[in-house]
């Protein structure tokens, strides 16, 4: 739902014709923010939308400072010209990193850097719904909310998986797995507003699979050299479970050179490596549902999150489960965009003097 306020105009007559003397109208944007480690998404009630890599960068010195000046950069732009630029990633398993005041600033700064890639200008009143991990602390929620208050009206955080549940209209008798960068999110969904007992964080995500197979790659071939970014573009490009369809060749730099590895026994073993705590949680919830619709549930397993791209994990986790009886479990169409999709539709569906029944927020009557 979209607020417009319209002020009254005063109407006089110039020369006969009747003339709007002031009209001034005050737009109110609603938006939906998946705040990831690896990558933020917002999309927003009026069409726009953006993807941007978590990563604010910040000039090193003042030579530094004259290529990309004294503003900080963002998501590719700033991994781009990492150069002149000391990274910070200031979000760590889906939420703010609370190591430092650079954290801090820089969550605040790449907030304030996404809403306004969908504000058409300052005078623009925004409110929205952000994802946060499943089972991330009121302590973690409120330091969202007050980065959140200097740039928006209003905003509710809510969990990440019961956004992909909500856009989807699985609200009952399903079980999503959203597998982001920091965590694995699992939410059973029964009807109702996920309780704590109905959701799981495993801290085994994207980024845990990066680091393992960065260090699997340097121990089978130690010349080779490989950082948890190169292993990350690996992953994003190559990423199974189960009999691999072909060898996995990559061209790595070795002492300077270009050298081609084959790395599909370790991408197989650190993919598989987050798979037994996947089926363990889903385990556990699925008996926590009715006897009378655990049927129904095994057949609505949904995988969401950059993870779920992962070829042949829907079948993998299906083929764990399979003495629970029949199993199906699919993956969404659009695993990058659905979240702020899921947060945006809920902005847009509850009236926003109504979001304080839903969870935690700032603005509220």
């Amino acid at each position: 739902m979209t607020d417009t306020v319209h002020e009254e105009a005063e109407v006089e007559e110039v020369a006969g014709v009747a003339v709007a003397a002031t009209a001034q109208t005050a737009k109110h944007v609603l938006i939906g923010i998946d705040l990831g480690t690896c990558r933020t998404v917002i999309m927003s009630d009026q069409g726009k939308k953006a993807l941007v890599r978590s990563v604010a960068g910040y000039a090193k010195d003042i030579i530094s400072k004259g290529v990309v000046g004294d503003a900080p950069l963002f998501g590719d732009e700033a991994v781009a010209k990492r150069n002149f630029l000391d990274l910070c990633y200031p979000l760590a398993d889906g939420v703010i990193r609370e190591a430092s005041e650079r954290d801090y600033l820089a969550a605040s700064q790449l907030l304030e850097h996404v809403v306004a890639m969908v504000r058409e200008n300052e005078d623009v009143e925004v409110s929205g719904i952000i994802g946060v991990p499943a089972r991330a602390s009121m302590m973690n929620k409120e330091l969202l909310l007050g980065i959140a208050q200097n740039i928006m009206k209003k905003a509710l955080v809510v969990s990440e998986p019961f956004m992909v549940a909500y856009f989807l209209g699985k609200l009952c008798d399903c079980i999503v797995v959203d597998i982001g960068g920091g965590t694995i999110d699992i939410c059973a969904m029964k009807g109702e507003l996920p309780s704590a007992e109905d959701q799981v964080t495993i801290f085994k995500a994207g980024d845990y699979i990066d680091e393992r197979l960065a260090g699997a790659i340097s121990r089978r071939h130690p010349t080779a050299q490989v950082t948890k970014s190169v292993a990350c573009k690996i992953k994003e490009a190559h990423a199974f479970v189960g009999e691999p369809v072909s060898p996995v060749r990559v061209t790595l730099r070795a002492e300077g050179k270009p050298m081609e590895f084959d790395v599909t026994r370790e991408l197989r073993m650190v993919c598989e490596s987050i798979v037994p705590d996947i089926v363990e949680q889903l385990q556990m919830l699925i008996q926590r549902f009715d006897p009378e619709v655990q049927e129904i549930t095994l057949q609505n397993i949904i995988l969401a999150g950059g993870g779920s791209r992962i070829n042949g994990l829907d079948t993998m986790i299906a083929e764990h489960l399979r003495e629970y009886g029949r199993i199906k479990v699919t993956c969404v169409d659009d695993p990058d965009y659905i979240g702020a999709g899921g947060a945006l539709k809920l902005a847009k569906d509850v009236p926003a003097e109504q979001w304080k029944h839903v969870g935690v927020m700032f603005g509220g009557q």
